[in-house]
């Protein structure tokens, strides 16, 4: 099975080295030196890392026959794929790969059916399970610890306690106070001291 581990993103000086936006919780083991991985567009690979190194927060790689700024950079924007075996899990029991969790059933703690994931979209501050309705409509559930509180692979579902608002927009609580009655008249005026 194959996984996407990274995206390459712009040349990092004139030596060939590239950043890297992980999409991998092993980086340590997909992006090692020595392994070779797979592309998309499937033109521009497959790749070997030959260097890797952190700088300023941000992984750095080199790959085999990359010795240039021009090379490098035609690679932006390149996926990294590697090769996994379908029944390897994550160290962590709290951790899961894409394919783990895609075509699951998301119910509600007393079981009452939500949808079905069929997309998993990473983002900088968490992950999103893209859920389809029973009616074809779509939500996006955060795929945080709080929300989604059980994975049973083995009953091939994800639990959730959605806040009010998350599945129906009309269980949505307004935060706002400016919505309630009265709020104008009470609001101090700015400006000018009489």
């Amino acid at each position: 099975m194959q996984l996407v581990v990274a995206r390459i993103g712009r040349a990092h000086g004139i030596k060939g080295e590239v950043t890297v936006e992980v999409r991998t919780d092993e980086p340590e083991l997909r992006l090692a030196p020595g392994a070779v991985l797979a592309t998309e567009p499937a033109t521009a690979g497959p790749l070997t890392i030959e260097t890797g190194r952190v700088h300023s927060g941000r992984l750095l790689l080199r790959f085999e026959g990359v010795r240039d700024r021009t090379a490098a950079e035609a690679l932006r924007n390149t996926l990294l794929i590697a090769e996994v075996d379908p029944a390897e899990l994550p160290e962590d029991p709290e951790e899961f790969y894409d394919h783990q969790l895609m075509d699951l059933d998301v119910v509600l703690t007393d079981g009452t059916e939500i949808g079905r994931i069929t997309e998993i979209t990473h983002l900088p501050s968490q992950d999103l399970f893209i859920v389809e309705r029973p009616d074809g409509s779509e939500v996006m559930i955060p795929f945080v610890e709080e929300i989604v509180t059980e994975i049973d692979l083995e009953e091939q579902r994800a639990v959730i306690t959605p806040p009010p608002g998350l599945i129906d927009e009309s269980q949505a609580v307004i935060a706002s106070s400016r919505d309630e009655e009265g709020d104008e008249d009470e609001a101090p005026e700015s400006g000018k001291d009489a």
